[in-house]
């Protein structure tokens, strides 16, 4: 590595994208190592940065929301990678979702243009940790680098099993039967719904059941709840998947006027509209069995499939054991982690993880000890949870209210809401409320701490 190098960040994903950008930004050398395309991992696709694997969503865009929140935070600390989206977002409804391949080349071309930052086309083993490192190499760590922090950070991994959903075809689909529609008729009509009869439901799921799955190598690696394939939801119960993502309230069907008995959405995957994926139909189905299972959907009787659905395993740290709250590894100076690798969960969490760091290192690197963001902060919150959570019950978290301190006695009148607005208004004043103060800790954390942001 070339000694001017004053940071080095592994992994450019969507924690390292960020992390690289805001610290080239803040004019230090970064050093930006990516093993792709010299070495693949079992879902990426691409040698390009901050590559959406999954999914192509950011999540919700309502303001009052845990994800509101973050991202308001996230734009006041100058994110790229929300420009990014905002710059290839397809139509989602109340979320930002992307055309992935636009967002991960604009995301890209950004990193690689940027004058302070050092592309390296390589799979790192041992980190030379004389200088400030962040390892942000995701749930796909090559096995050389996982053994290595393994052994440095004194623990054990964890696993969990993460699956893809499939993407098919725009003009495959047959608009005679499905329709286009939002949740209770909000915003633009933005996903394709496919219905479905009680007597469709009932052969879907026949169907599912009986069809063959991949192997796990694994036996006794857990899913991750927030994303079960939809084969192991239908374990659980015939009806699971009717309260899951075949949900048909709020989507009138034009051909009835009424709510179909269950429901498939797909939403836009790519800027010219001709690729959409299946919401929250990850599978670890085999291809051929998912060709099968999927046909019998209303409407996709003759989807081709651009992408089949599929499963691997995703590794994070004990992060707990392992992390403080400024992502730091403890007792190994000049390590960080962050991204998935660091146990949250999303590609939203990830980039704020990865923003997040880069801002704890800068100011070490200005000589000023790392300081943890306020509780108060959506952000804050996430990573006091990693560094705090239980190790008996630790598993990858998404950004949700329930990380951040109650809201003190008497910012709300509850009385008062519940009688203007119901259940439903209680719920956005409380996010209002949480959105207010996290933003107006943000500012004083900054001030504080002398930020240039």
């Amino acid at each position: 590595m070339s000694k001017n190098i004053e940071v080095h960040v592994i992994g450019a994903g969507l924690a390292g994208s960020e992390a690289a950008w805001q610290l080239a930004q803040a004019g230090f050398q970064v050093g930006l190592s990516e093993m792709r395309p010299l070495q693949k991992t079992p879902a990426h696709q691409t040698d390009q940065a901050a590559e959406m694997v999954c999914s192509n969503s950011f999540k919700s865009d309502d303001a009052t929301s845990a994800t509101g929140i973050l991202k308001a935070e996230m734009r006041r600390l100058g994110s790229l990678l929300l420009q990014c989206a905002e710059a290839t977002r397809v139509p989602a409804g109340n979320s930002l979702a992307v055309d992935r391949d636009a967002f991960s080349q604009m995301a890209t071309t950004a990193l690689k243009q940027h004058p302070n930052i050092s592309w390296i086309t390589a799979a790192e083993t041992a980190p030379d940790l004389t200088i400030p490192t962040l390892i942000a190499t995701g749930p796909l760590t090559a096995e050389p680098l996982a053994q290595w922090l393994s052994a440095i950070c004194g623990g054990d991994r964890l696993f969990f099993y993460d699956a893809i959903a499939p993407i098919v075809e725009r003009d495959s689909i047959n608009m005679d039967i499905a329709f286009r529609a939002s949740r209770y008729n909000k915003g633009e009509a933005d996903f394709i719904n496919c219905p479905l009869t009680e007597i469709e439901y009932e052969r879907f799921m026949d169907a599912l059941l009986a069809a063959e799955r991949a192997d796990l190598h694994d036996f006794d690696t857990p899913y991750f709840e927030a994303c079960l394939p939809i084969e192991i939801m239908a374990d659980r119960g015939r009806q699971t998947l009717r309260y899951g993502p075949m949900k048909p309230v709020g989507l009138d069907d034009p051909r009835t006027g009424r709510w179909p008995y269950a429901a498939v959405q797909l939403r836009q995957d790519t800027l010219a509209g001709d690729h959409y994926n299946l919401v929250g139909f990850q599978t670890r189905l085999k291809w051929g069995a998912q060709k099968e299972v999927l046909h019998l959907i209303p409407g996709l009787e003759a989807a081709e499939f651009v992408r089949f659905g599929s499963i691997h395993r995703n590794t994070y740290v004990q992060a707990p054991r392992v992390l403080d709250a400024t992502l730091a590894v403890k007792n190994v100076p000049n390590l960080w982690i962050a991204g998935q690798l660091s146990g949250v969960e999303g590609y939203l969490e990830s980039a704020a993880g990865g923003l997040a760091a880069a801002y704890f290192i800068q100011g070490i690197l200005h000589g000023k000890p790392a300081s943890p963001l306020p509780r108060e902060t959506m952000l804050g919150a996430l990573l006091h949870y990693l560094a705090h959570a239980s190790l008996k019950d630790f598993g990858p978290t998404n950004a949700m209210l329930g990380l951040m301190p109650d809201l003190p006695n008497g910012l709300l009148d509850h009385r008062a809401l519940k009688r203007a607005g119901g259940a439903r208004g209680l719920k956005q004043a409380k996010g209002q409320a949480h959105r207010e103060r996290a933003l107006a800790a943000l500012e004083a954390y900054l001030l504080e701490h002398g930020a240039t942001t």
